[in-house]
Parts: C-alpha cells; structure tokens; sequence
C-alpha cells in the first residue's frame, strides 16, 4: 500500500471471475449441476462485485467472446488413437499372414510363401515408415519451386514500374542488362519516357495497379491469404482448428497475390508469407498421405517442418529455418520434429539453387560475403544499433497495434481502398529518396556490400567529401520507412515485416557506419582509432548496415538465436558472429525493458485478434487454485438410465462439445468423457444399423455390453480438421452385432465412444500447474475432482479467458490514481488518435482528387492543341 492504489486480493480477484464466469458458462436448463458445496481451503467466495462484473463484460464483448469461435483438437486422444491404429494395423497383418500360411499345404511353397509374406509385410513397413521422408521431400521440393517463382516474378514486375526490356519484354533490368559493366549505361533497357514527370507517374500507377490486383484477389477468392499468416500458424500447430487457412486456395491466391504486393512498393516484405505459403504446401501434400489424413500430431509435424523450409528459402538460410521454428513457432519440439525439419529446409534450399533464379549462385539477392575485420572499439556503436533495434520494436508494434484497431473498426469494409491508398501514397514519397525508391532487397544489397569504388550508387561509396548529405538521406529513409511500415502492415494483402525491418535498420546501421567512417578520416590520429592500419580502410559501413538490419529484426519478432544463424549464414562471416550476438543481446535487454507487454509481433497479434493461443515462453503467476475459474456446473449424463430421445433433445437444445460420464448424478463419480460428435456418430450408426426407437436405453460403461467392439472412426486434419473436442473416436459398433436383433434394439451401448484416457487435477492444484499440463500434455479438457468424484472442468479456454481478465484487471489497477483510485483507460488517447487519423484521411483524400483532377484537366486540354 505503499504507493496509495487499493489492490484486490487474489481470493477476492478469483471470485470476482468466478461469480461471473460460472453464470456465463452454461446455457439456463442443466442436466446435473455440479459444485454444490464450495472449497474453504481454496479461498473461493461467490458474491457480486460490480465494478470488477462492469470491466469483465466489456471485456468479454471485445475480447473473450473470440475464443468461442476458435476448435481444439486433444492431441492425448490423438496419440491414443494412432497407437490404436497401429495396434490394429499389425494384428490385421499377423492374420493375414496365419491366413496365408494355412491354405497352402505342401511344405516347400508354404516356406517360399511363408518368406514372401514376411518381405510383403516388410516392405509395407518400409513404406509406412517412409511415408514421413516422403512427404517432407515432396513438400521440400514445392516449396523450393515456389520460392524460386515467386523471386523470379517479383523481381520482373518491380522493374517494370521503371521501364522494360527493349529485346525482350519478359525480362528483368539485371536479365536484360547481363553482361554490361556494372555501374554502366543499359542500351537495352527502356524507361517509360524520357521526362521525369511521367516516369514519375507510371511508378505511381503501376504501384495502384499490383496493390489493386493483390487486395482484388485476396478479398474475393482468399480472405486468409492476407496478412502474414505467422500468428495462425502458431495457434495452428497449438492444436487450434482455422478452417480453410492451409487450402489449396489459399496458397495460390497467396502465391499470385504476394508479388504484386511487393512489386506495389508497400512497406511489407515476403519473408513472413513465405512462412504461411510454405506450411500450405506442407498441408496439400501431406494431404495426399493416409498416415497424414489420420494423424494431427504427425501433420503438426509438417508444419513445423515447412515452417522452417519457409524461413530457409526466405533468407537461404536452412539452419535458421530450423532454429526459427524452434524458437518461434513450436511449443513442442522434439529431436524426430528437429530432424525432418532440418531435413525439409535442406531440400526447399537445395531446390532453390538449383533453379538459381538470379543467375548469380546467391539464393537471396542481400547475400553478402565481407573480407575486412572489426575493431574492439566498434562495440560503443554496435550498442547503439542495439538499443535502436529495441526501441524501433517496441514502437512499431505500439504503434501498429493502434492503427490495427482503427483499421479494424473503420476501414474493414475498405480493404482494397486502403491498399491502393497505401500504394499511391508509399510511391508518390518515395521516389524522391534514393533509398526508398528501390526494392528493399536491392536496397539493403547497396547497403549491406563493402565499398569497392565500382558501384556508387546515391555517394554511398564516394571517397573523401562530406557525408552530411548521405547520412540525412539514410536517416529520412529510416524514419518515412518506419512510419510506411506503421501503417501499412496488417492491410488486406499478403504482408510480411521481416524485410521492412531489416531495410529499416540497415539505413539507420549504414547511416552510422557512414558517420564513424568520416570522423575516422577527419580525425585518424584519435586514441579511439589507433588500432586501424593506416593503408587499409578501418571502418566498413556496410557491416554496420548488416548489424543494423540484426537488430531491427530481433526487435520486431523477439527472437535471438535464430536471428545470429539467419544473419551468419547470409553473410558467411565468422568474425562477425560476436558483434552480431552483442547486437542481438542488447536489443533483447532493450526490448524487455521498455516493452509493455510480452512477445514479438507475432504474439501481441495473436492477443489483438483473440486468438486461443497458451504460449510456452511465458510463465504466468496467477497465485489461485484450479477450482477458482473452473466450470462448475456441468452438463453430464448418467452411465444409465438415458434413452436416446433423451440424448436427442440434450445435444439439440446445447451445443456443448463434450459431456462427462458419471456412474450417478448424487456421488458424481466420474467414469469418463464422450464428445457431441460421438454421440451424433453413434445414434446415426445405429439408427442405420438395426431398428432404434426413442425410448431405446441408452448404456455408457461396459459389463452391459450387446455391442461388441470393432473398426475405428476416421479423424481429419489439415484444413478439414475436426472440430475441436473433436474425438477421434475409439470404435464403432460392428454391423454383425446390430443384425443380431434387426427388430428391435432394447438397449444401445455406446461405451466404446467414452474416452477413459482423460486428465484429472484436485481442485486445490494450482492453476499455473493446470496451465503447464495444457502446455505440455496437450489435452482438450481437464476434469476437476476429488476422490473421483467430479466437481468441475478445465479447457484452455477458461484458461485463456481468466489470463485476459487478469492482465486487464491488472492493467486498470495500475492505472487507478492516488486521489480517486478510479479506472483510467487509454481510450482517450486512442479516441485522440482515430479522430486525427480520419481528420487527416479525409484532407488527403480530398486533395488527392483535387489534385487527379485538375492533372487531367491539364492533359486532356494538351492532348487537344
């Protein structure tokens, strides 16, 4: 109480929560409500508390509500499941083998028939086991080619905003120009006009036209498609079910829309996409794999597979694919995943140079290879790239995340106004600035290369003279690109921000590099600089442009080891491995210290869109017990006693995926859980089977059993995956067991669908435990009991649910000042924001068509003289 702020307790945030969560759990009519008594030893109270029910329901609207839409699948039950599988699929072998064996009589045939059977069922092992290295190959290899596509094209229509190939028109300017000397004229190569201002206006119109093209695509045939795609991957591979997201649809429209994007000059990048195109390779081609179609867990496996080949190809950099993966996409990863994504990067990256698209060996165009030395005086300004890289992170994201929620409340229905807003407006700034005018990655290839005199390109490699002019060309570049990339990331077309950042910090890096390169030659004789060799240049600007580009990255994306691998391997520079990890290091420091929430970009937009999503670098302090946000009163059916017209009308009036099995309603002792989509499934089997009526009794557990047990029921993955709870269930009744009584079936056992592989807790477990076995274990839902008795349940949801109301009780607590302890939110300066936004949206607008107009006024009256 030091600081004056009236606190709640924890007990007291805990009832709180659950006086309003158990009321808006459940629907009105209850089968069994469980929880009647509550638990004095974890503290838990229901009262009401009306500022704390104020600030939960408005959360809830914007933010909890989104967890609703969202389906899990329990990757127990899908393990459970594939050892089934593999259980059956060996006892079906040994029969068929005994089989075999026993319709042949002479002995000589039965050994050779014997031997063949034994090869036969090797050889299916083989090709069961070679399923994986298939598909991961086959994926590798679509994702190479793609990458090598799109390189190919993107690189052909950004210089076609420029000019075209006189000879042939399907060429590049660097294809067209192949053989002139570097730096020299291109006889070959035409621009559009010989006056500026025209060339200026078909850069402004080919800029409209691919933003046009990609936001016209994306919106009518692949709304997924925009975006990064980085953040559903992750809930993706969490266990969360995004339908249609890794389509076949998705990835062309994706792969047609992401070149015209970059092409447009947006301040986006194709790195984050290539991400989202990559793992719907991985999706389509597995798809084609029964091993695959079954399994989620084991196409969760490809997708973190090609994640990292998607990274690979991005950067050519397969072993920081790999580490990308591990450090930011997966939650579990284990040395098999490890192995078959190392081995998927490996092989998109060895496709990729084979096809060699830029017909120079590199596989990114910022390949650079550097020959000169650092000095241990450079640390001070490789500090200062650090602190700039963290600092440009946490601003960015701020900043982003506001115009993510004014994007989203004014301008959802605009989404390809907005882009080709975005266009005209980075083009028509950004021709003016040398640094801007270009691609990013031919930008950051000028920026990133040591200076040879041969390519001066803007007076970066200019000898002697002043540098003023330069440094304030490089530094306005960094401060348009940022304020670009601000609002341009998150539009309706396919947007990454790898590159942007990278280009971002590679300006501000050759801006400084450029600086200490000029004291240097005013000022050798300083003690600072009495390491330098006198006839070899001391300084390298380009390195710090590379360092630069490091510390944007690591800034934006939270990520550090991969960043090191990613930057080494573009580059091929031991020596620098060390500056790079101290950069990295110190925007990391930087980034956690002024950073108000956790995770890079990916993560906080994960939280923005309310996506379900536990992430395993956090580490939550909750200080409650289980039993304080677990769903207390419960649908469950008892083991007997049920007709199926009853279980008709319970799935018909609720839409509750899963319901717990309980020997009686009055002990509540749990026997198991059966999900709604095996209760569907098994009264349609039956009702197809044998005669089932109404008043049918309907059994949950065995000993009463008149259906035996038999063939198991398919799960979906990929695109089409169940949904959530979404059982892959055990077996299904067998067809010979229901004609044994056509007429009439007296009592239905449904039994086999009742899965009794299910998680329990006590209710006094802490919930950062119940949190840890989500993380870890995988389950769909935890049961709450005590001495096997139920008393309530747990899902990721309500843990998601509790984490939000958490940090946003937290939050307004912190805001409470020492004189009214009253909540002040940050809406006013959001309000203040979004009224500027759209003050200043219309005034562009306004003078934009001002301006359209009155220029074609004054061409069509020049066309007439």
């Amino acid at each position: 109480m030091e600081d004056g702020l009236v606190r709640p307790t924890r007990t007291e945030r805990a009832s709180s929560f659950q006086s309003l969560y158990s009321v808006n759990s459940i629907g009105e009519e209850v089968v069994d409500e469980i929880g009647r008594s509550n638990y004095p030893e974890d503290g838990m109270r229901h009262r009401e508390n009306a500022g704390g029910a104020a600030r939960f329901r408005e959360l809830e609207t914007d933010d909890v509500k989104r967890y609703e839409e969202f389906h899990t699948i329990d990757w127990i039950q899908d393990a459970v499941a594939d050892y089934r599988r593999k259980e059956r699929q060996l006892e079906r072998r040994d029969e068929d083998a005994d089989a075999e064996q026993q319709s042949v009589r002479p002995l000589p045939v039965t050994a050779s028939r014997s031997t063949s059977t034994r090869l036969r069922v090797k050889t299916l092992d083989l090709l069961d086991a070679g399923q994986t290295w298939i598909a991961v190959t086959l994926a590798g290899v679509v994702i190479g080619l793609n990458a090598a596509v799109l390189s190919i094209l993107t690189e052909f229509l950004g210089d076609v905003k420029h000019g075209y190939c006189r000879r042939s028109w399907y060429l590049n300017k660097a294809f067209c120009c192949w053989g002139e000397a570097e730096g020299a004229v291109c006889s070959d190569w035409t621009p559009w006009s010989h006056y500026f201002i025209f060339n200026y206006l078909f850069y402004i119109g080919f800029a409209a036209l691919f933003s046009a093209a990609a936001a016209l695509i994306v919106r009518e045939y692949a709304p997924y498609a925009a975006g990064s795609g980085i953040s559903e991957i992750k809930c993706i591979i969490g266990g969360f079910v995004m339908r249609g997201f890794l389509s076949l649809r998705t990835l062309a429209i994706k792969s047609m829309g992401l070149p015209l994007a970059i092409a447009s000059g947006l301040s986006v990048g194709k790195e984050g996409p290539s991400v989202h195109v990559a793992v719907c390779a991985g999706n389509v081609v597995a798809r084609f794999f029964d091993k695959y179609v079954r399994h989620a867990a084991r196409m969760r496996e490809i997708y973190i597979a090609t994640s990292a080949a998607g990274v690979g190809v991005a950067f050519g950099s397969p072993i920081g694919g790999v580490l990308f993966a591990l450090e930011e996409m997966s939650s579990s990863y284990g040395l098999r995943t490890m192995l078959r994504s190392f081995f998927c990067a490996l092989v998109a990256t060895s496709v990729l140079a084979a096809v060699n698209p830029f017909r120079t060996g590199q596989l990114v165009m910022f390949e650079v290879t550097y020959d000169r030395d650092w000095h241990f005086f450079e640390i001070i300004f490789f500090a200062v790239l650090g602190v700039f890289g963290g600092v440009y992170g946490e601003f960015v994201m701020k900043w982003n995340m506001a115009v993510a929620a004014f994007r989203r409340k004014h301008l959802k229905q605009y989404g390809l106004q907005e882009a080709v807003t975005l266009a005209v407006l980075t083009a028509i700034i950004a021709y003016w600035n040398p640094f801007l005018r270009l691609d990013m990655t031919k930008s950051m290839e000028l920026l990133f290369k040591e200076c040879d005199h041969d390519d001066n390109y803007a007076g970066l490699c200019s000898p002697g003279g002043s540098k003023t002019l330069l440094i304030m060309s490089l530094l306005l570049a960094t401060i348009l690109r940022t304020l670009l990339v601000i609002i341009s990331y998150g539009c309706k077309v396919p947007a990454g921000i790898f590159v942007p950042s990278m280009a971002i910090g590679a300006t501000f890096g050759r801006a400084i590099g450029t600086l200490v390169a000029a004291l240097h030659e005013r000022h050798p004789t300083w003690a600072v600089f009495a390491t330098c060799k006198p006839d070899v240049p001391c300084i390298t600007p380009g390195t710090y442009a590379f360092l630069g580009a490091a510390a944007a990255l690591s800034g934006i994306m939270h990520i550090t080891i991969s960043v090191v691998v990613i930057m080494f391997e573009l580059t091929g520079a031991l020596t620098f491995i060390l500056p790079t990890m101290i950069v990295v290091g110190i925007t990391k420091v930087v980034s956690e210290y002024v950073g108000s929430e956790e995770g890079g970009v990916a993560d906080r937009m994960i939280r923005f869109n309310g996506f379900p999503f536990l992430d395993n670098k956090e580490d939550p302090l909750f200080g409650i017990k289980a039993a304080a946000i677990m769903v207390r009163r419960l649908m469950t059916i008892p083991a007997t006693g049920l007709t199926v017209g009853a279980i008709e009308d319970l799935l018909a009036k609720h839409a509750y995926t899963s319901f717990p099995v309980v020997y009686d309603h009055e002990a509540c002792e749990v026997y198991g859980l059966i999900g709604r989509r095996e209760l569907q499934a098994a009264l349609r089997t039956a009702r197809s089977l044998t005669s089932v009526s109404p008043t049918t009794q309907c059994v949950f557990v065995d000993g009463q059993a008149e259906i035996r047990q038999s063939q198991p029921q398919p799960a979906v993955t990929s695109d089409e995956q169940v949904e959530s709870n979404e059982l892959l269930s055990p077996e299904t009744p067998d067809v010979a067991n229901f004609e044994a009584d056509r007429e009439t079936a007296r009592t239905l056992n449904l039994s086999p669908w009742v899965d009794r592989s299910f998680l329990a807790i006590y209710p006094e477990t802490p919930l950062e435990t119940a949190t840890e076995l989500f993380k870890t274990l995988g389950p769909r839902v935890i049961l709450v009991a005590r001495a096997g008795r139920l008393r309530g349940l747990l899902t990721v949801k309500d843990i998601l649910k509790y984490e939000r109301y958490y940090h946003h009780h937290h939050h307004h607590q912190h805001d409470r000042t020492d004189d009214d302890h009253h909540v002040t939110s940050a809406r006013p300066s959001f309000e203040t924001f979004e009224h500027a936004a759209l003050g200043g949206y219309e005034m562009v607008r306004s003078l934009a068509v001002q301006g359209v107009a009155r220029y074609t006024t004054s061409v069509r009256r020049a066309f007439n003289r």
